[in-house]
C-alpha cells in the first residue's frame, strides 16, 4: 500500500483559506483535514513491520499530525493571544525535538526492500518534514508577530547540533520568502523580533556548511524586506486611510542574497533597513553573543557588533544598558576571552553618544575599580573624540559631590547611593584621561575651564566633609595632573614647596594654593592673548553659584580682569552677571560684587560704559535701602562715582537721579555715620548734576535736615515740577519703615513737597495723603507724632482748597510757566536757634540759588495766580 503524495497530505491537512498558491490549494472547510490525517495515520501503521527506523519515523509522522492539530486549533479559539503564542511555542519546540530525532535519510533509504518501498518511506520522511514547516506557514499567514517562533528555533537549533540543521535553515527562510510576500496586502506590520532574527541569521550566514550560509543569506535578505515594507508603511502611509506596502521586485531590490555573506554589506544594510528599536534588537544579541558563546560564534559576532557600530551607533537606544552589562560581565570574569572586543564596543559608543556613555561611567561606586578604569580608557582612547568626553566630564564637575539628589535615581542609574558622587568620580577621572596623548590638543584647548573646575571642586571637596582621611583627593591629584601636562611643573612645584598640595583642604592653604596658581604664570599668560571666552563662561556662571564662598572667589578673580576689561567679547554679558549678585541674600557676597563692578568700570571703555550706565545705576537704587549699613554705605557712594563718571551723560542719568533724590534725603538721618556720610557725598554729586546750589549746606557746619529738604524742594519747582507727585509717592513709601529716622523724614519730607505742588494735586491723591500720614499720628515715636500732626494739617489745608480734577489739569499746564513763592521752614526740627525764623543763613541760602530775585519772584507769581483766578471763574 502506497502511502498519499505529499501534495494529497498538504491539501487535506491544511484546509485553511487564504495561503498563497505556491504553498497551498484552497479545499474544503477545515473539519474535513482531521478525518482525512487519522486515514493516513492508520495507512502508515500497515508499516509495522519494517525495522526500528521506520517505526521511529512514522511515530515522528503521527506525534506530530497530533501537535499540529492542537496548534492550530488555538487560532480559532478565544484565548488570550499572549497565552496562546506562549502556548504555540511550547508545543512547536516540542515538534522541533521531534523533529530531530528522525533518522537520517540514507538510513531512511536503506530499509527500503524495493524501488517502490524506498520511494514511499522517502515520501513519508518529505511529509513528517513538510508537516513541520507548514505548521508554521500557517501560524504565520495569521500573524506575522508568531516570525518570533524562527527566532527560537535558531536557538533550539544551536543546542542540537543535528544533521537536520541545513533542512531547518532552510525552512526558515522558506517561512520568511512565504512572509516577504504575504506584507504587501498589510497595513501595518508588527515583526518585532526582526532584530533578533537577523543577528541570528547574520551570524549562520559565516557557518562551515556553505549550504546552512546559503539559506541563512537568503533568510536575512528576506528579513530586510519585511523590514523595508515596515519602514515604507511608516513613510508613506495616508494620514487617514493608510496604503498597501508593495514589495519590490527582487530585480529592482539592491539587497542581495550573495552580498550578505560579507560582514560589511550585512552592517551597511541592517542600518539602512532597521528602525532605531530593530537596530537596537540586533546589536544587543550581537552583544549577547560576546559573553555565553563559543570562541568562532564570539568572534564572528564582536566583528559584526562593531562594523555595525562604526556604522550606525548614533541610533542605539539604550547605551546606558550596554555600558552597564559590560561592566558588570567584566566584573565576574576580568580576563573574559572577549574582553577587548567589549572595550571596543564602548569607543565605538562614545563616538556618537559621548554623553550617555561618560555620565553611565561616571555613575558607578568610588573609588574606581580596575574594570571601571580600562573603560574609561577606552571611552577616550580616540583623539576626535577627546573634546566631547571632556565637556561632559565638565558638566558633570559643576555639580556639589555629596548633594543629596532631590528626584531618586532615573532608571538608567546603577548605584543605590542618593548622593551625587559623580563630580568625585570625574575628578578620578581626569586622573587617567589627561596624561593620555591623544588628548594634548584637547586639555589645550579646554584648559581654563579644567582649571576652573578643578579649583571648585577642591573648595567643594574640603566643604563637603565626605571624605574619609584614606580616601584620594581625586580633585587635587587631577589639577596636578592638569598642570603638568599642559606645561605648567613651575606651578605644581611651587605649591609643593608652600606645602599647598598636603593641605589643600584647609582653607588657608586652599585660597593661598588659588593665589599661587593664578600668579604662576597662569592669568598672566591669557592676559597676553584675547581673553578665552571660556574662562569668562565659567566665572559669569559661578557669580551666581548657591554657595556663597564660591560667588566671592569667582567676582575676586573677575576683579583681576580689570587690566583686559575691553577685550573682553562678551563684557555686557559679565557685568549683567555682576548686578544679579547685588541681590544675593548674603551680604559678603553683594559688597565683593559693587567692588569687583567698581574696579571693571574704572577701566571700561567710555562707550560700553554708557550703554550699560542706566542699567546699572538703576542697579544701586534696591542696596540704598538694604538692612545692612555697609552694603548701603558702599552702594550709595558708588552710585555717586557712577554719576561723577558719567558726567557727561547726565542727560541719560535724570530719571535715575531723581528716582533715588527720597532715599538719598532720607537716609542723610541714618544713625550709622559712614551711611549718613555716603548720602552728603553723593546728594552733593547729584545736586551738581542737576545744577542745583545745595553743597553748602550738606557740609557739617551748616547741616540741618530741614534746610536741605527746603533748598531740594525749592529746586525741583524750579527744573523738575513734572517729578513732584512721583517723589511724593516715593517719600509715602519710607512712612511704614522700622526705623524711626526714616519715618520722621518720610513725614517732614512729604509736607514739603505737598506744599510746593498742592495747587495741582487732585482729590484721590490728597486723601491717599491723608489716610497714609493719620496711620502716622499714632506712631510709639512722640516727635514723629508732632510732625505728622503739621503733615496732616497742612494737607486738610491742601483738601480744603481743593479744586476740580479739570481745573487742576489747566492749572498744571499753567503751572508750567510760573513760579510760586519759595518754601519756608514749617517743622523747625532740629533747627539753630538763629534759624527758628527767617534766619541770616535761610537768607544767604536763598541768595545764593542763582535764580530769579524776590521781586521777579513775586511778579511772576502774581501773573500766576491771576491766571489761575481766570481759569477757576471759567470753570
Amino acid at each position: 500500500m502506497r502511502l498519499p503524495s505529499q501534495g494529497l497530505i498538504q491539501v487535506h491537512i491544511l484546509g485553511t483559506p487564504g495561503l498563497v498558491p505556491e504553498y497551498y490549494e484552497r479545499t474544503s472547510p477545515s473539519s474535513f483535514w482531521l478525518v482525512t490525517s487519522l486515514q493516513i495515520l492508520q495507512s502508515t501503521m500497515g508499516w509495522h513491520h519494517l525495522e526500528h527506523t521506520a517505526a521511529n519515523l512514522c511515530d515522528a509522522y503521527s506525534g506530530l499530525l497530533s501537535h499540529q492539530s492542537m496548534i492550530l486549533s488555538m487560532n480559532s479559539s478565544f484565548m488570550d493571544p499572549l497565552l496562546q503564542f506562549e502556548t504555540q511555542l511550547k508545543m512547536m519546540e516540542a515538534c522541533f525535538k521531534i523533529l530531530v530525532t528522525l533518522p537520517s535519510l540514507e538510513s531512511v533509504k536503506e530499509i527500503g526492500t524495493n524501488e517502490e518501498e524506498t520511494e514511499d518511506l522517502m515520501n513519508l520522511y518529505q511529509n513528517t518534514l513538510n508537516v513541520y514547516e507548514d505548521t508554521l506557514l500557517i501560524l504565520v499567514a495569521k500573524d506575522l508577530y508568531k516570525l518570533q517562533i524562527l527566532t527560537e528555533m535558531t536557538v533550539w537549533m544551536r543546542q542540537d547540533s543535528s544533521y537536520l540543521q541545513d533542512r531547518i535553515v532552510m525552512i526558515i527562510s522558506k517561512v520568511l520568502s512565504f512572509a516577504s510576500k504575504k506584507v504587501k496586502g498589510y497595513r501595518s506590520v508588527d515583526a518585532p523580533c526582526l532584530g533578533v532574527l537577523a543577528a541570528e541569521l547574520s551570524l549562520l550566514c559565516f557557518h562551515d556548511d556553505p549550504a546552512i550560509a546559503q539559506q541563512a543569506s537568503l533568510g536575512l535578505y528576506h528579513v530586510f524586506h519585511i523590514a523595508k515594507c515596515q519602514i515604507d508603511i511608516e513613510k508613506f502611509k495616508h494620514p487617514l486611510h493608510g496604503s498597501y506596502c508593495i514589495t519590490p521586485d527582487p530585480s529592482d531590490v539592491e539587497i542581495q542574497p550573495k552580498f550578505l555573506q560579507d560582514k560589511d554589506k550585512i552592517a551597511e544594510n541592517v542600518g539602512q533597513t532597521f528602525i532605531p528599536t530593530l537596530l537596537t534588537d540586533f546589536v544587543w544579541t550581537l552583544l549577547m553573543k560576546l559573553f555565553n558563546e563559543e570562541y568562532k560564534i564570539a568572534a564572528e559576532a564582536a566583528s559584526l557588533l562593531q562594523l555595525t557600530l562604526e556604522y550606525h551607533s548614533q541610533r542605539i537606544t539604550v547605551v546606558y544598558k550596554i555600558v552597564d552589562t559590560i561592566y558588570k560581565q567584566l566584573c565576574k570574569d576580568a580576563f573574559h576571552h572577549m574582553k577587548q572586543s567589549m572595550l571596543r564596543v564602548i569607543t565605538l559608543l562614545t563616538r556618537t553618544s559621548p554623553k550617555k556613555v561618560i555620565f553611565q561611567l561616571m555613575d558607578y561606586p568610588v573609588p574606581a575599580d580596575i574594570i571601571l578604569i580600562m573603560m574609561w580608557q577606552a571611552a577616550g582612547s580616540e583623539a576626535k573624540v577627546a573634546p566631547h568626553v571632556l565637556k561632559t566630564i565638565l558638566l558633570i564637575l559643576k555639580g556639589k559631590p555629596g548633594e543629596i539628589q532631590e528626584v531618586l535615581m532615573e532608571k538608567r542609574r546603577s548605584s543605590l547611593d542618593a548622593t551625587n558622587m559623580m563630580p568625585v568620580a570625574a575628578s578620578q577621572a581626569l586622573c587617567t584621561l589627561l596624561p593620555v596623548a591623544s588628548y594634548k590638543k584637547a586639555v589645550a584647548q579646554l584648559f581654563p575651564q579644567l582649571l576652573m573646575a578643578l579649583m571648585f571642586q577642591l573648595f567643594y571637596s574640603s566643604d563637603s566633609r565626605l571624605m574619609d582621611l584614606d580616601r584620594p583627593l581625586y580633585a587635587r591629584d587631577a589639577l596636578r595632573v592638569l598642570l603638568n601636562c599642559s606645561g605648567l611643573q613651575k606651578v605644581d612645584i611651587a605649591l609643593k614647596k608652600k606645602n599647598c598640595w598636603s593641605h589643600f583642604t584647609q582653607a588657608m592653604y586652599y585660597h593661598h594654593g588659588v593665589y599661587l596658581i593664578a600668579k604662576q604664570r597662569l592669568l598672566n599668560n591669557f592676559f597676553k592673548d584675547p581673553f578665552p571666552e571660556e574662562f569668562l563662561v565659567l566665572f559669569r556662571n559661578w557669580i551666581n553659584d548657591l554657595n556663597p564662598a564660591v560667588s566671592k572667589l569667582s567676582l575676586q578673580k573677575i576683579a583681576n580682569m580689570a587690566p583686559v576689561v575691553n577685550e573682553i567679547e562678551n563684557v555686557n554679558s559679565l557685568l549683567l552677571s555682576i548686578l544679579d549678585a547685588f541681590l544675593s541674600i548674603d551680604k559678603t557676597v553683594a559688597i565683593r560684587a559693587m567692588f569687583t563692578l567698581r574696579r571693571l568700570l574704572t577701566r571700561l571703555d567710555k562707550s560700553d560704559y554708557s550703554s550699560l550706565c542706566v542699567r546699572i545705576a538703576s542697579s544701586y537704587l534696591p542696596l540704598i535701602d538694604h538692612t545692612n549699613g555697609g552694603v548701603r554705605s558702599i552702594a550709595i557712594r558708588h552710585f555717586g562715582r557712577l554719576l561723577k563718571d558719567m558726567s557727561e551723560y547726565t542727560w541719560m542719568l535724570n530719571d535715575v537721579i531723581l528716582g533715588a533724590l527720597v532715599p538719598l534725603i532720607l537716609f542723610l538721618e541714618d544713625n550709622e555715620t559712614r551711611v549718613a556720610n555716603a548720602c552728603k557725598y553723593t546728594l552733593e554729586i547729584c545736586t551738581t548734576q542737576l545744577k542745583w546750589s545745595t553743597p553748602s549746606l550738606l557740609k557739617d557746619k551748616n547741616y540741618n535736615f530741614e534746610l536741605v529738604v527746603i533748598n531740594v524742594c525749592n529746586n525741583l519747582l524750579v527744573t523738575h515740577k513734572s517729578y513732584i507727585t512721583d517723589l511724593i509717592s516715593d517719600s509715602l513709601g519710607f512712612l511704614g519703615s522700622s526705623r524711626g529716622y526714616l519715618r520722621r523724614g518720610s513725614v517732614i519730607l512729604t509736607g514739603y513737597l505737598a506744599k510746593l505742588g498742592g495747587h495741582f494735586l487732585i482729590k484721590n491723591e490728597i486723601e491717599a495723603m491723608i489716610e497714609a500720614i493719620e496711620r502716622v499720628l499714632r506712631d510709639e515715636d512722640p516727635v514723629i507724632r508732632d510732625l505728622a500732626e503739621i503733615t496732616h494739617d497742612l494737607l486738610k489745608e491742601i483738601a480744603h482748597s481743593m479744586i476740580s480734577p479739570s481745573l487742576a489739569g489747566n492749572f498744571r499746564r499753567l503751572f508750567k510757566f510760573c513760579y510760586v513763592k519759595k518754601l519756608k521752614p514749617l517743622y523747625n526740627y532740629n533747627l539753630p536757634s538763629e534759624t527758628q525764623t527767617d534766619s541770616s543763613t535761610e537768607k544767604k541760602i536763598i541768595r545764593n540759588d542763582k535764580e530769579e530775585d524776590d521781586d521777579d519772584i513775586l511778579a511772576k507769581n502774581e501773573k500766576c495766580n491771576e491766571a489761575f483766578e481766570q481759569t477757576r471763574e471759567k470753570e
